[in-house]
């Protein structure tokens, strides 16, 4: 018996078919239940800064420029029931913060610096941070 009619045969009783399973996603919109935290971020430095958020391993986005001696602030949201934090999009889906980082204008990724959040900033109701360059590194408190 020739390849070309076993090969076809073998794949076709395979279950190649089910090996990928789809589940539908249902995405969170709106701010119901959640509290929010707003992040100020100043720039203190004498360069541009350029904040992004990652929302997972494969997509991020700016969240703000920041010129020096200004401030910008973000509308985070908190979900005490999960811990998580989450920016809204243009049609008010919940984006998952995974990390939130800010580096200098034009080389942002390379001079980066994370912003942290927990569960303390949520208490308080707000996040502000300072950001400046110190021996030669970009730092944010």
């Amino acid at each position: 018996m020739k390849i070309r009619y076993v090969l076809p045969a073998i794949l076709a009783f395979t279950s190649f078919a089910n090996a990928v399973e789809l589940h539908h996603v249902i995405v969170r919109t709106g701010t119901d239940g959640l509290d929010m935290v707003p992040l100020t971020i100043s720039n203190a430095g004498k360069e541009g800064l350029s904040c992004n958020a990652d929302f997972a391993h494969w997509y991020s986005a700016g969240i703000a420029t920041v010129a020096p001696g200004k401030s910008a602030r973000v509308e985070l949201w908190f979900d005490a029931k999960t811990g998580t934090f989450t920016i809204l999009n243009d049609k008010r889906e919940n984006l998952p913060v995974e990390r939130l980082w800010c580096g200098l204008s034009g080389r942002a990724y390379a001079t980066r610096v994370q912003i942290t959040l927990d569960r303390t900033d949520a208490a308080k109701g707000e996040r502000a941070v300072s950001c400046n360059v110190e021996q030669d590194s970009l730092v944010c408190r």
